[in-house]
């Protein structure tokens, strides 16, 4: 269910690329435009088609784009990882809380909304259900250079000093 359009994927390469930052982008194919494949596993996405023309080769050494799936908590756990823009999926919440990894918030559905709000900063535009590329430029500069990216980094840090202390886990009487 967590798939964009082929449209909204070229909208996040050009500010991707715009924004000037480092990064590392799993690309997945978009939703199948067939309504009896919707459910199905979706091909291997062909980035020379989906991205701009001449944004792999121009990205070349600063961003890495990979193909459909990564082992999110070994990419989280690397030092070099200053940001994570996630749809706030639990899970993915948990794992970038561990791995003191601040978040970028691109909410779908269910609980994905409330997490950001607690745990992220918003990516601007999403309530609409179609992020312009601004807005994704406009907030992995603010996370990696603002104030505003500075507390919350230093707030995801010391959810990860709590976890690690074990200050997190549920304590269960016994």
């Amino acid at each position: 269910m967590g798939l964009f359009s082929a449209a909204q994927l070229r909208e996040i390469a050009v500010r991707l690329e715009m924004s000037g930052q480092r990064f590392l982008w799993v690309v997945r194919s978009p939703p199948s435009e067939d309504p009896t494949k919707r459910f199905q596993r979706p091909p291997e996405p062909d980035l020379e088609a989906l991205l701009p023309n001449g944004f792999l080769e121009r990205t070349k050494g600063r961003g890495l784009v990979v193909k459909s799936w990564a082992p999110q908590m070994a990419v989280l756990g690397q030092d070099s990882v200053g940001a994570f823009v996630t749809h706030c999926e639990w899970n993915s919440v948990l794992e970038a809380l561990t791995a003191g990894v601040p978040m970028l918030a691109w909410p779908l559905y269910a609980e994905q909304w409330l997490n950001r709000v607690a745990l992220a900063m918003p990516i601007e535009g999403v309530e609409k259900g179609w992020v312009v590329a601004e807005g994704v430029e406009k907030r992995v500069r603010g996370l990696m250079e603002s104030e505003e990216g500075k507390a919350l980094r230093e707030r995801t840090g010391q959810w990860q000093r709590w976890e690690r202390a074990g200050r997190l886990r549920p304590h269960w009487p016994c």
